[in-house]
């Protein structure tokens, strides 16, 4: 972790073993990763790669902690993402790549999604696409028939979308959030726009009681 500040014109990935391996550089991700500019004018474009939900050999190999992340994010200090697809991780890590702004990336990556057959891309999604904020339902439903939508993060939204198909449901619409901040609101505002008349909106953590849900709900749905 000490290249970034040095060289922050570099791409520079760390990735742990399990997320929650980075609680023994907690100090360094205090001091230089979420606040080195506010303090010392260092900027930093390092890429934190941490496998998260419930994929360890126990308690202490499941969670990266997203919530501690999140915690320390103000300012626009630092980025919190979720990628979902192939194309997604492609386009954010690009993104961080070629952007002018230098800030640090925590990035969610669960380890199941490396083969899950229903978290590919296409050839031309990775070509030509974009990294999306937020991604809309995919599967064709009628709006005007959508009676709830449900909103989440990760690897949970292929339990979500696979379960939904097992019993034929169409009155649910699934919504991606895969920037958690800083959170695109505009992007939310678009892919919620045909859901307008929809009155029952939940939000499902990627894990049971996570703590991190009580950080995004009160500045993001108000």
């Amino acid at each position: 972790m000490v290249m970034p500040p040095q060289k922050p014109r570099t791409l520079t990935i760390w990735e742990a073993q399990f997320g929650d391996f980075a609680n023994g550089a907690q100090v360094v991700i205090d001091q230089f990763i979420s606040s080195g500019e506010q303090k010392w004018g260092r900027m930093c474009g390092l890429v934190m790669l941490l496998p998260h939900g419930y994929e360890g050999q126990g308690p202490e190999h499941s969670s990266a902690r997203l919530e501690r992340y999140l915690q320390l994010c103000a300012e626009q200090n630092m980025q919190v993402c979720v990628p979902s697809t192939p194309a997604q991780v492609y386009h954010m890590l690009r993104r961080q790549a070629l952007r002018g702004m230098r800030r640090p990336l925590v990035v969610m990556s669960p380890k199941s999604l490396l083969r899950h057959p229903l978290a590919v891309s296409s050839l031309e999604e990775l070509a030509n696409g974009t990294f999306l904020p937020a991604i809309g339902e995919i599967d064709e439903l009628d709006p005007k028939g959508v009676k709830r939508v449900v909103m989440c993060s990760g690897k949970v939204y292929y339990d979500l979308l696979e379960q939904r198909r097992k019993n034929n449901q169409h009155d649910v619409a699934i919504v991606r959030i895969e920037q958690l901040y800083p959170f695109p609101h505009k992007a939310m505002q678009e892919v919620l726009q045909q859901f307008a008349h929809v009155k029952d909106f939940c939000l499902v953590p990627g894990r049971a009681a996570q703590p991190g849900r009580m950080v995004l709900q009160p500045a993001s749905f108000p």
